[in-house]
C-alpha cells in the first residue's frame, strides 16, 4: 500500500533527492510568495528541497525514506499527512506544499488543513494536466502523460479549496531545469533515457509495463538517426517552456 498517497516512496524514494534538486526558478518564486514570515509548514515536504533556509521550517512528511534524505542542517521533519495536520489552528505563519497535492488522498481535507493552521499565505506548486500534451513527449509517451492527467486536479479544484485571494501563475521552466520533472527535459531528450531520472517520476508507475520500453526505444532510436532532431529540434533552441507548472498562492 502506498504510504499517505498514491505512491509508495518507502519502496521507490531512494535516490529522489539527487534527482530532483531545487529549480532556482520556482525557489524565488515560492519565497517571494511567502513574503516577510517567520514560521514556515512544509506539507508533503519530501527532501525539502523548496525550504527557505532562512526562516524556522517544520516539514511534514509520511516517508522515513524521504526524509532520511533532508540536508543536515534542515529544519525538523516529523510524519504526518496533509489531510491531519498535527497543528493548532493559525499556529504557523505560512504553508507551503510542492508537487505533492496530486499524491494526497482528500484533497479538499488536506487544502482545508493548510488554511486552517496557516495565519498567512499558503503556497501551492501544482501541475496543470490541462496543458501536459502539448509538448513532444506526448508522441513518445501519450500513456505516461495521460497517467499524470488523471492525478493531477484541476487547478480550479485547488482554488476553491484554498479559499481566500488567491493567485495562479505560470512558472517558466529553464532549459537546464535541475528539478528532474519530465517537463524538465523538454530541451534534453537524451536525459531521459537514464533509468535514475525516470525513477524519480513517479508516473512511470501508473503506465503498463510495456510503455518504458517502447518509449526507451523509440526515442534512443530516433536520436541515433536523426528524426528526433529533424521533428523536434526547435525545442533544444528554447531557453525556457511555459509548460504545467503553477504557483497558486491564497492569502486570509
Amino acid at each position: 500500500m502506498a504510504v499517505g498517497g498514491d505512491v509508495d516512496y518507502e519502496r521507490t524514494g531512494t535516490g529522489y533527492g539527487a534527482q530532483r534538486r531545487p529549480d532556482p526558478v520556482l525557489a524565488a518564486r515560492i519565497r517571494r510568495a511567502l513574503g516577510p514570515v517567520r514560521t514556515v509548514l512544509n506539507v508533503g515536504a519530501g527532501t525539502g528541497s523548496y525550504e527557505p533556509q532562512d526562516r524556522h521550517v517544520l516539514a511534514i512528511e509520511p516517508s522515513a525514506v524521504m526524509r532520511a534524505q533532508r540536508r543536515p542542517d534542515a529544519g525538523l521533519a516529523i510524519e504526518g499527512f496533509a489531510e491531519a495536520l498535527p497543528l493548532d489552528d493559525d499556529s504557523v505563519d505560512a504553508a507551503m506544499a510542492v508537487a505533492t497535492v496530486h499524491q494526497w488522498r482528500d484533497l479538499a481535507k488536506g487544502l482545508a488543513e493548510l488554511r486552517r493552521v496557516a495565519r498567512g499565505p499558503v503556497v501551492v506548486a501544482a501541475f496543470d494536466g490541462s496543458v501536459l500534451s502539448q509538448w513532444w513527449l506526448n508522441d513518445y509517451a501519450p500513456e505516461l502523460l495521460a497517467a499524470e492527467q488523471k492525478r493531477y486536479p484541476e487547478i480550479a479544484a485547488i482554488v476553491r479549496g484554498l479559499g481566500g485571494q488567491v493567485s495562479v501563475e505560470t512558472v517558466p521552466i529553464a532549459a537546464d531545469c535541475p528539478d528532474g520533472i519530465t517537463e524538465a527535459f523538454y530541451a534534453r531528450p537524451e536525459r531521459l533515457l537514464d533509468p535514475a531520472v525516470r525513477r524519480a517520476q513517479s508516473s512511470w508507475g501508473f503506465v503498463g509495463p510495456d510503455v518504458e520500453p517502447r518509449f526507451v526505444a523509440a526515442l534512443s532510436a530516433d536520436l541515433a538517426s536523426g528524426a528526433w532532431d529533424a521533428r523536434y529540434g526547435h525545442w533544444r533552441k528554447m531557453a525556457t517552456y511555459d509548460g504545467s507548472r503553477r504557483l497558486i498562492v491564497s492569502r486570509p
